[in-house]
């Protein structure tokens, strides 16, 4: 398909909106970018775009099914939905947009779901993986957040806040909320997936992440074969691409342009 620069992916009856900046897959190596748990394509703000200057990819960002503009999901969500949609959407995604070789950025729910894959996919066209705030296992104070985010949810101007970014955001929220405080999801655990990865890896973190300690980073070091670089940023917390986001830019595009160029694909950095 011919990809424009904002529409809608049809996937499996549901429709996807997508945003699509520099040059499309047949040109150039694609980052293909997944939001986090409360996220959407536009949530990213600024980011792809200065991505996008400076590593001259391709760069799509979508929002998945229940986010965002895109169709709503039946709820609750099943407690696997991350691997329904590593395993069954994520693949459709990148078929669908004729993706050929590039880099999956993801940031917490994204960077899991970037990491199923990768762990269980052998795809040749997946050069290396981004993740920001990753989530390999459930910890208790990142459960703890997100009681507390929903306490805010309930009680102040967060539901008003987030409504900007999601046509349905009950549906946005508490699709993400109730599983992740389901007892049954304390038992999330991909740890296994990490030592299937064959590609290079790069983490980065904030230090006052109250989602997630550095246990996480801890986790892909030890289970991973592949090469995995981190940043931790200090004082920034769960999205370090909005809080730090010189120092985020920095070293995703470092690692980008250094591995794309690796294969000889990535455009010149800007000036």
């Amino acid at each position: 398909m011919t990809l424009q620069p904002k529409g809608m992916l049809q996937i499996d009856g549901q429709e996807l909106e997508y945003l699509m900046l520099g040059p499309g897959p047949d040109e150039a190596p694609t980052i293909v970018m997944l939001h986090e748990g409360l996220g959407s394509a536009a949530l990213w703000h600024e980011f792809p775009q200065k991505l996008q200057q400076e590593t001259g990819a391709g760069i799509f960002v979508y929002s998945r099914a229940g986010y965002g503009a895109s169709s709503p999901v039946s709820l609750p969500r099943p407690l696997d939905y991350m691997h329904r949609e590593a395993l069954d959407v994520l693949p459709k995604v990148l078929d669908a947009i004729g993706f050929r070789r590039g880099l999956l950025l993801g940031h917490s729910d994204g960077a899991s779901i970037a990491s199923i894959y990768a762990g269980s996919v052998q795809d040749h066209r997946v050069r290396g993986l981004v993740l920001i705030a990753p989530h390999f296992i459930t910890e208790e104070t990142g459960i703890q957040a997100i009681r507390q985010t929903r306490q805010r949810y309930e009680t102040d101007d967060l539901k008003q806040r987030l409504s900007r970014w999601h046509s349905n955001v009950d549906n946005a929220f508490n699709g993400w909320a109730d599983a992740w405080l389901d007892p049954a999801f304390r038992s999330f655990d991909i740890s296994e997936a990490l030592a299937y990865v064959r590609v290079p890896v790069a983490i980065i973190q904030g230090s006052d992440d109250p989602y997630g300690t550095v246990r996480q980073i801890e986790i892909a070091q030890e289970e991973c074969y592949c090469p995995v670089d981190v940043t931790l940023v200090d004082h920034a917390g769960h999205a370090p691409h909005r809080e730090a986001s010189v120092t985020t830019l920095r070293a995703v595009s470092a690692f980008a342009n250094r591995l794309l160029r690796t294969h000889g694909e990535a455009a010149s950095q800007a000036a």
